[in-house]
């Protein structure tokens, strides 16, 4: 019987563990990013702090992910000066096919390349299974709301850094 027991109490805590390690989650402080960006310099999201930051996981290949690098091109410069920052996460294999996009979408905020793919150490830390994904971090470093997206994000970022 105290076997029984023993495996229900394991078991239990084992599904407890996997439920807890499936998504990043709001409210809790966002874990690290330490990446290279475009010029070969290590980027960390913690570097960021006391600044509103909104992490994009994308790729070059992606035709979403480009549709939303257009829509942020245009409401990147409407908050930057009040304390808003992008860093995009490229999961990008080939680092040539990510600075090619860079250039062509017209990104001029920080960009990481962790050229691992899907497979990549962040994208399994960060439990990213699809992209675009973006997630909203305050200027603590508390994850605010997970694919804001348009009007929502709009709306989050005039909350956040006031009007």
């Amino acid at each position: 019987m105290n076997n029984v027991k023993s495996l229900l109490v394991f078991s239990s805590l084992l599904l407890l563990s996997t439920i807890a390690q499936a998504q990043v989650m709001q409210g809790y402080q966002a874990p690290e990013v330490a990446l290279p960006a475009f010029n070969g310099d290590t980027v960390k999201l913690s570097s960021l702090r006391g600044k509103v930051v909104l992490l994009d996981f994308w790729a070059s290949w992606c035709g979403p992910c480009r549709v939303s690098n257009k829509r942020l091109v245009k409401l990147y410069p409407k908050f930057k000066e009040k304390g808003f920052e992008i860093l995009g996460v490229s999961l990008d294999e080939d680092k040539k096919d990510w600075q090619t996009a860079i250039k062509k979408d017209k990104i001029n905020w920080l960009q990481v390349n962790d050229n691992g793919g899907w497979e990549s150490l962040t994208a399994n830390q960060w439990r990213i299974s699809a992209i675009p994904t973006s997630y909203l971090i305050d200027k603590d470093g508390t994850l605010i709301a997970m694919d804001p997206e348009g009007k929502e994000l709009e709306k989050l970022l005039n909350e956040l850094l006031g009007k």
